[in-house]
This record gives structure tokens, C-alpha cells and sequence, in this order.
């Protein structure tokens, strides 16, 4: 299939630090390009793939100081996308919402993956003027604030199966692990009320937006500071992920909002880590409750699954991860939707070869 993929320009895809949403974006691309498939990549200029590359910017739109506004950089590639969209049999946008004005002569012939959380009041509105457009959902409980929309399907994220490394066995007895962002909805004060109540000791790995500084300035950092157990390491790239969680002897996962999917929970089970998730938004899809991890309703629930991590084997984490959440069965799942589309179909019927007929003189033939 000739497949195009539309990537946010914040970051590059892969991106080089902290982006899950372009994370995602680069391992479907590489899997469907191995898998046979001509797939052309709409993304910044730093970006790194075996696909065909359109850049529209020369780099990641949060790395570059002199970007003051990202949008209208991504109206110029969305506006080349609607010139191109005759090229392909089949469009995928990562984009949120810009889109949508200009897909509807191609509409049936595209799929959008919405990556972010759906319980803003604006999406309710947003959705009943495009409710035709075909959607994919990263997790069901991401569909529970949605009004009726054109699902297409549901495909939860996966990884390489060779990226991160099983650790069978965490150095030096391991520590707990909070990757992700500092945030108040991803909790890391409650990661460090269970470290300290534990006595364990306890790193993040976490960017910090400027939206979330003065969170990290008045509430994270004085716990962090007053807690010697707790150390933070900063903001991580891939190659220093791996031992970032093969080390640990768990993630902790202590959101408090409707997280969609969470991939450092398959990041954490692809290295045998196992993940202590609250059990809020897609963390019950994910984490295979007393197998790959345990979920927990309470600080009391939390301070009782650290302490019976023991009862674990991080090889069953790994064979969660081998089973569910792999790059391979993503782009499987995809391309089965894509097949779906009516566009595609319709597309495919016309472009199907004709049927040779006999043409021997009448009683000749076989």
C-alpha cells in the first residue's frame, strides 16, 4: 500500500528526548516500511527513518528557540498533504484536530489516531461537525467522553520487539522508577510518598514544561530536596531508557486523569520491569493485574504492591509485552483498518487487474 503518515512537528520523529505521540508515529512507519509497504513521512527535518521523507521544518518545533508559534507551520504541511492526497491509497494523521477542513474530498480514504485525552468540552462540539471522519482510539476507556463519532477501530501502541532489553534481574536490587513528565496529573508527589513510606529509593526521569514549572518550583522540587532517597535524574533519551527501567525493580505509574494509553508501562514490562499503576484511564488495559504488575486504588494499595513485588517474575512482564504490545502486531492491526477504509476498498476494486478471458473459438475451450 502507499501510505502516508502525518507526524506532529513539535518533535522530530523519533523524537530525541521526551514525545510519545512521535515515539508511536516512528515505529509504525519503520514496521509498515519492513513489512513492504511505500510509506512517505510528513514530519520535521530532523527526523530519522527508512521512509520517504517530507520535511516542514528543518527541525523538532520545540527544540528550535526561534519558532514562537508552531502553527503555522503545520497549516503549510497539512495545505501540501491536500495537493499530495491523490499519491496515496490511504492518509494517517497524528495531528489532532487542523486536519479535518481539509480531508473531506478524501475523508473515507484517511484515519486519524487521536494520542491525547478526549474529556475537554470542546470536543463535544469539535466531533458533531466531523463525526464522518474515521477515528482509531488508543485505548477503550479513551472513548468514554466521546459523543458518536465514526470509529474505526481501537490499536493499542507497541514497541520494537528488540528495542528495550529483558533485564532478568534489576542492579543492585533496583529502585523505583518514575518516568514521564512532572505534571500534577501524573502525580510524581505521590510516587515520592511511596518511596519515602517504603524506604526505597526512588529516581525520576522527567521533562518538565514550562506550563508545569512553577508545579515542579513550589511543590516537586522541595520533596525532592527533602526526601534523600529521592533522586532526579532530568529529562532521557532512548538509549539511556533501557537501563533506566531494566535497573528498576518497578515503574510507578500514579496518574490521577484519564490517561489514553501510557507507553512507559509496555516501555517498563519490554524490560521485565514490573508496573505499579493506580488504576485510572487505560492503565487497567494495560497492566495484567498480579502478572506484569499490579493496580492499586490507594497510597495504602501502592505501599503494599512495592512490598510484594517479590511475588512477581519479570519474565511474565516480558511475555505480556511479547504478547500484546509489539511494533509487528500495531502495524497488523493498522493495516487491517486501512483495508477497512471504504475509500481503500473502493480504490482497490478500482485498480484491480480485469479477469483474462478465453478468447479460443466457441467449443475450444478448456
Amino acid at each position: 500500500m502507499r501510505i502516508a503518515q502525518i507526524a506532529p512537528l513539535q518533535e522530530s520523529v523519533p523524537p530525541k528526548l521526551y514525545g510519545g505521540t512521535e515515539r508511536v508515529v516512528s515505529y509504525l512507519t519503520e514496521e509498515l516500511v519492513r513489512q513492504g509497504h511505500d510509506v512517505t513521512l510528513f514530519a520535521s527535518g530532523d527526523s530519522v527513518t527508512a521512509a520517504r521523507l517530507l520535511p516542514f521544518s528543518d527541525r523538532a518545533l520545540r527544540l528550535d528557540p526561534r519558532v514562537k508559534d508552531p502553527v503555522p507551520y503545520q497549516v503549510v504541511m497539512l495545505d501540501a498533504v491536500r495537493e499530495m492526497a491523490g499519491q496515496f491509497d490511504v492518509l494517517h494523521f497524528h495531528v489532532d484536530v487542523l486536519h479535518y477542513p481539509l480531508i473531506r474530498d478524501f475523508v473515507d480514504r484517511t484515519v486519524t489516531t487521536l494520542h491525547g485525552r478526549l474529556d475537554a468540552p470542546e470536543v463535544r462540539r469539535l466531533y458533531s461537525v466531523f463525526s464522518g471522519a474515521p477515528l482509531v482510539s488508543i485505548s477503550l476507556d479513551q472513548r468514554k467522553p466521546m459523543p458518536p463519532v465514526n470509529w474505526a477501530g481501537m490499536v493499542y501502541h507497541g514497541l520494537p520487539r528488540d528495542l528495550l532489553p529483558f533485564s532478568p534481574t534489576p542492579r543492585g536490587g533496583g529502585y523505583l522508577a518514575f518516568l514521564g513528565r512532572i505534571s500534577p496529573e501524573k502525580r510524581p508527589d505521590r510516587a515520592i510518598e511511596i518511596a519515602a513510606r517504603v524506604g526505597a529509593p526512588l529516581k525520576i526521569a522527567a521533562k518538565i514544561d514550562r506550563v508545569d514549572q512553577a508545579y515542579w518550583d513550589e511543590r516537586i522540587r522541595p520533596m525532592v530536596e527533602g526526601n534523600p532517597n529521592v533522586e532526579f535524574v532530568g529529562e532521557i533519551d532512548e538509549r539511556r531508557k533501557a537501563q533506566f527501567l531494566g535497573d528498576a525493580a518497578a515503574l510507578l505509574f500514579p496518574i490521577d486523569w484519564p490517561e489514553p494509553f501510557g507507553m512507559v508501562m509496555i516501555e517498563a514490562m519490554a524490560c521485565g520491569t514490573p508496573v505499579i499503576a493506580f488504576r485510572r484511564g487505560s492503565s487497567a488495559e494495560i497492566v495484567d493485574d498480579g502478572l506484569s504488575g499490579f493496580l492499586v486504588d490507594s497510597l495504602d494499595e501502592a505501599v503494599a504492591a512495592v512490598r510484594g513485588l517479590r511475588s512477581l517474575d519479570r519474565r511474565a512482564a516480558r511475555a505480556c509485552f511479547e504478547s500484546r504490545f509489539t511494533a509487528e502486531r500495531m502495524a497488523h492491526d493498522y493495516l487491517a483498518i486501512y483495508q477497512a477504509l471504504p475509500g481503500v476498498r473502493g480504490r482497490a476494486r478500482r485498480l484491480r487487474p480485469v479477469p483474462a478471458f478465453d478468447t479460443a473459438p466457441s467449443g475450444r475451450r478448456a
